[in-house]
Order: C-alpha cells, then structure tokens, then sequence
C-alpha cells in the first residue's frame, strides 16, 4: 500500500520521488559509481558550448519568444528535412519547448479530455504516466517483453478502445533501447489511421543508435505527418541534459493547440541555449556518426562486464541504457532490494527497473543500467560489479543477448 501523500490531488497520488532522486542520493553518500540517470559525464561539442557562451555575453538573456527564436526553429526544421526529408514551416509548425517532457506534458493536457486513454509502450519514460494523469486521462500499457523487446502488434490493437486519444509511441526506446522497425511502424500507423487516433512521438535518442540501425520517424508513413506530433530534444545528442531544450514539430493546428497548453507551463525558457542548440543542429554528418559511435564501443564495454558478472543481458541497439535480469544473481528477483544494497555490496549504482511499469511486478526483475560515462568511469564499474561473484548460482556468466533489442 503506497502511504498517500497529504495535500497532494488524487490523480498525483503514488507520483512521489523519482527513484532518480533517490538513487542520485545514494550514490553521492557511499561514493558509488553512478550508472543510474541517463546524463552524461562529458560536455558537448565546443561549438555549441562556444555559441551558449557568445549568446550569454551578447545580452540574449531576457524571455526569448513563447515558440522559441526564429534561428533554433529554423535549425530544427532543416534539420528534420535534411535527416528525414520532413517539411516543417519553423513559423507555424514547430514550436521550442522545456525540453522533450515539457513538451510531452503540454501535449497531454492539450490533446487529452479527462477520461481519454494513452496508449503508451511499456516500460515507459517515468514523465508519461505523471503527464497522462495531469491531464485526466489514463494509461494503457503495451509491454514490450525480454529478450528482443519487440512491439506486439496484436496487443497494441488491442489496447485501443473507444476512448483511445493518443498512442504516445518512444522510439528509440528508453529504457529497453529498442527501435522500432518498419513493420512495427506501419502497424501503427495503420492503427491509427483505422481509428482516426493522433500518434506523440518521443524521439529524443534518434540520433544514438547503433549497429546499423536506422531511426526511421513515424511521421514519414504515408498520411502520418498530419497526425503526429513529434518530439525530440538537444539533452542527449548534444550532451546537454541540463539546458532542458526540446521541440515539437507537427502540423500547425496541433503545434498551436501544445503552444495554448506550454505557455502556461514555462512560457519560454533557456534564452541563450537556444541559438547554441541552432549551431548543434547544422554541425555536420561526421558529428552524429561520431557521438553514435562512441556510444556504441561503451555500450559493448558495459554489456561485457555485465554479462561476465553473472547477470543476463539484454543488449540494446540504441539509447544510453542497457537492461539486465538480475534472478541469475538473486533468485528472488528482487531488483528495488537489489539496487538499494548495490552501492554497498560493490559501489555501483543503478536503477530498478519496475518503476517504468503500470504494474511493478512486470519488470520487478529487472535493473537498467547507463553507459552515458566516460570509458574509464565504466571500466572502473565494470570491475567493481565484478565483485558480485561472477555468473551466480548454478554456472557460468550468461552471453549478453544479441538480438535487435
């Protein structure tokens, strides 16, 4: 029974403290090593940072315009062009938001009446289901399930129901790192075209994929564009989770509709973060490949370890995240014991898995972990979660899974 929270409105209750505070907390009292929210521990590309500074010392420090400055719509617009071959008007088809969960948060309470349905993949970004009930709706779970965490498509058809409003779709997936494929895609968007039914899409790792696979965006279906609202932020391509800059594009009545709800939100934020983003958006090609590729070789360092310190690993092909299933090493499947006894046990840090869940028992054996870190931060992981005993009761260490997952 989770205690109620007093003051607090019933649609709020059970949304207390992120486990992120809580893990954030721990790690700094036992000096753990901090695999557990999604930030990096590295800076962004000088000519970004370089640009926030320029714009700092030039005077653009007072409320920029509600949808953002016409510069960083405009570099958000070619930029959806230019990766995607997407056409978006920067005057009236994007707007600039708190990053991405404002824009999440604003899209809900714009588009959902109290009683609607959100069709959401689980495990979900912990902001969806704080947002679905702001607005007065409610969460419909499809679960994408271990190994491969692929989309069901008959359990996503049959998760809409008459009071279906939104399917919020995230690919690449947080936390599973999943991206979703053409046909996952196509199924969607035959659903909601079938339903007549507006599709949010949560983009922010479109550019961190790896081993080959492509961010293909639900927008570029045929007959998509006109009822999509995409998502997407600067925090992760750019290693600038802390500038909280984010966007929507999508048809003007929509971008119009999340701007009535944004504005009494934020109204506008991160003066002079938002031309540095602009610059960020413009860097070239080799840029994008690069903080991919980088991202990649960490991902194989921690997946390694992880798998030679017993725990079987469900190998992501995109995000900052990898996910693991811990019962090799504690039968009982416990992962919220689990990670609070971690930082004790060997000085890492990670985060349960089960608070991305509508029903925590679903992912109650399940830990997520981050290799947003430098590579001697993880290597220095890797050899403290080594100290957990090796491959566990029974044999060997587990092979990291290799699927598309």
């Amino acid at each position: 029974m989770v205690e109620r929270v007093p003051h607090l409105a019933s649609r709020l209750q059970g949304f207390g403290t992120t486990i992120f505070a809580e893990m954030t907390e721990l790690a700094a009292r036992t000096g753990a090593v901090n695999l557990g929210q999604g930030f990096p521990d590295e800076d962004g590309p000088p000519e970004v940072l370089d640009a926030a500074v320029e714009a700092i010392r030039s005077g653009r420090n007072q409320y920029p315009p509600g949808r953002g400055v016409p510069e960083l719509r405009a570099a958000i617009a070619r930029h959806q062009q230019r990766f995607y071959g997407l056409a978006y008007d920067p005057d009236t088809e994007v707007l600039v938001t708190a990053g991405a969960t404002e824009a999440i948060a604003a899209a809900c309470l714009a588009l959902c009446e109290p009683g609607d349905e959100v069709v959401v993949l689980e495990p979900t970004y912990d902001s969806y289901q704080a947002s679905i009930a702001m607005a007065g709706a409610r969460p419909v779970f499809v679960t994408l399930r271990p190994p491969d965490h692929r989309l069901d498509v008959d359990a996503l058809r049959a998760a809409v129901t008459p009071r279906t409003r939104l399917l919020l779709v995230n690919t690449p997936h947080n936390p599973t790192g999943t991206v979703l494929d053409e046909a996952e895609l196509a199924a969607v968007a035959e659903l909601a075209h079938e339903r007549d039914l507006l599709v949010v899409t949560d983009e922010v790792y479109e550019h961190l994929t790896f081993d080959g696979r492509r961010h293909v965006p639900l927008a570029t279906l045929p007959g998509m564009r006109d009822r999509t609202v995409v998502i997407s932020s600067a925090g992760k391509t750019f290693r600038t989770t802390g500038w909280k800059v984010g966007w929507v594009c999508a048809p003007a009545p929509l971008v119009t509709a999340v701007t009535t709800a944004k504005q009494f939100l934020t109204y506008a934020g991160g003066a002079p973060f938002q031309p540095a983003v602009a610059v960020g958006l413009d860097l070239p090609d080799d840029y994008f490949r690069g903080v991919a590729a980088d991202l990649a070789a960490k991902r194989d360092l921690l997946c390694a370890g992880l798998a030679a310190a017993g725990f079987e690993v469900f190998r992501p092909s995109a995000t900052y995240f990898v996910t693991v299933d811990i019962r090799p090493l504690r039968p009982d499947g416990d992962g919220m014991a689990f990670c609070r006894e971690l930082p004790e046990r060997c000085g890492v840090v990670a985060i349960p898995t089960q608070v991305f869940y509508g029903d925590p028992a679903r992912g109650r054996h399940l830990v997520r972990f981050s290799f947003a870190r430098r590579t001697e931060v993880l290597a220095e992981a890797v050899a403290r979660l080594g100290q957990l005993g090796g491959g566990g009761p029974g044999g060997p260490p587990p092979e990291a899974h290799g699927g598309a997952a």
